[in-house]
């Protein structure tokens, strides 16, 4: 066994198994048609292929609003969250280097004085004091089972899975900044037009109640023209509250409480949709998504750990040694001194543990098994959200357009419902009528194109964020 032993310490050989990468998927495309069809059609972003290999590290500049730049560096620079992920990750690192001193030997310094006494007949009560300086050395070789080298490799993977949270929690705060600042300029829109149609309402039951004053209308005119008023009133809080939810939440994410920060009024039409939306290729994305890396590299963690269980039923070696000086006096201890010194060797095998040690080399991997199930589930739902919001791009574009579509027919019938009222062939009705349906058109409009731009938002960050061209990705 000790031949065994000094063979594997020799060859720096470690127990358990070397870990390999899980492979990509090799799929390249990211959804299936959504139903078939003969006939020939343009492929949605979901059938399309992917071409691109990479997304930009400010991929929000896509956007062109310098004021959301200006506040995406103030959440980068103030995120408790991402101090917090640092501070971790600093934290993370620190173990390595804690593991990393197995290889090394164990020195220490001894120092210390002492003083006996005793009640046997016919000699002194006391004997005189003793006082001594020593050093101790120590060295264990653990090597032999390969365990410090594999709980180096665990700690590197747990430093390594800190490394991509910290990634997780900057993709996650920059997509949360612009979605933010899109429901803010979506809530104010809404709010305005939502105004617009209260106007209109409200000119509609003035000029039901003063007909009906005179006699051209009915009592149920009037019922209905205030039923729609209060109707239409009752999404105007939500709304409001919409907003300042988005307000207080944007507040947060650039590390200010709602009360010393206010966010800009953003504007919809300063949110122009990105022209090409760079889509990873499949086979990139679980090298590129901080979620999926992560659980690779508990992966790593967990494989390495096997290895640190199976160390336990290897012999270990333990070489120590001890130079002390002792004198009777502490001055005595630089001039006048006895030197003592010892050095000697531990070996240490396992007989029996009551199966411990076996169930713990069963438990790691068993954790391991667990944890490889865990990463196929993270690599298939970062494959579902990126079809997920591809697909509903190609959903909102056909509703965007059909929004416009609306649109342009409500502002066409607006435009006729004027001239004919000013050439006194239509009622004031009739006009108030078309201008509450422009700006539900509006309403319906704006609402879309947010809806647009969240989706678009949702797949950069479901696509990585491009978090690896940051100082994160430099700082490994």
């Amino acid at each position: 066994m000790i031949v065994t032993g000094a063979a594997l310490l020799l060859g720096g050989c470690a127990v358990g198994p070397n870990f390999a990468r899980p492979m990509p998927p090799s799929i390249r495309v990211y959804d299936t048609p959504e139903s078939p069809s003969t006939e020939t059609t343009t492929a949605g972003f979901a059938e399309r292929e992917a071409t691109a290999t990479d997304v930009p590290a400010e991929w929000w500049e896509l956007f062109k609003s310098s004021s959301l730049d200006d506040i995406l560096r103030l959440a980068i620079a103030n995120s408790p969250t991402l101090d917090a992920a640092r501070n971790t990750l600093a934290a993370a690192r620190e173990t390595i280097i804690v593991a990393r001193a197995g290889y090394l030997p164990q020195l220490g310094a001894t120092a210390g004085a002492r003083r006996g006494g005793g009640s046997v007949p016919g000699t002194p009560t006391t004997s005189p004091s003793i006082y001594s300086l020593g050093l101790t050395a120590s060295y264990s070789f653990n090597a032999l089972g390969g365990a410090t080298r594999r709980l180096v490799e665990e700690e590197q993977g747990l430093a390594e899975m800190q490394r991509y949270e910290l990634a997780a929690a900057y993709l996650t705060l920059t997509g949360g900044v612009i979605t933010q600042a899109v429901t803010i300029a979506s809530s104010r829109l809404q709010i305005a037009t939502t105004l617009d149609v209260l106007a209109s309402d409200q000119k509609n039951l003035d000029l039901t109640m003063r007909m009906f004053e005179v006699g051209t209308a009915a009592r149920t005119d009037v019922l209905t023209a205030e039923s729609q008023l209060a109707s239409d009133q009752t999404s105007l809080p939500s709304l409001r509250q919409q907003l300042s939810v988005a307000r207080h939440a944007l507040a947060i994410l650039v590390g200010k409480t709602p009360g010393e920060w206010s966010a800009p009024d953003f504007d919809i039409k300063n949110f122009p949709l990105p022209i090409d939306v760079p889509v990873t290729v499949p086979s990139l994305l679980v090298r590129h998504r901080p979620d999926v890396l992560a659980s690779e590299a508990q992966l790593q963690a967990d494989s390495a750990a096997i290895g640190v269980a199976l160390a336990q039923e290897f012999p270990s070696i333990t070489l120590s040694g001890t130079l002390t000086r002792e004198s009777l006096t502490a001055a005595g201890l630089f001039h006048e001194f006895d030197k003592l010194w010892s050095v000697g060797g531990a070996l240490a095998q396992p007989i029996f543990q009551g199966g411990a040690l076996l169930a713990q080399t069963r438990a790691a991997r068993d954790t391991f098994a667990a944890q490889a199930a865990a990463y196929r589930e993270v690599v298939l739902q970062a494959f579902d959200q990126v079809a997920d919001n591809l697909r509903a791009l190609d959903h909102d574009a056909d509703r965007v357009t059909a929004f416009h579509r609306a649109l342009r027919i409500a502002s066409d019938s607006l435009a006729l419902q004027r001239k004919s009222y000013a050439a006194g062939k239509t009622t004031v009705l009739q006009l108030i009528d078309a201008e509450r349906s422009y700006s539900q058109a509006v309403l319906g409009n704006a609402a879309a194109e947010a809806e647009q731009l969240e989706d678009t938002v949702s797949l950069f960050v479901a696509l990585g964020g491009g978090w690896w061209h940051t100082s994160i990705a430099r700082s490994s």
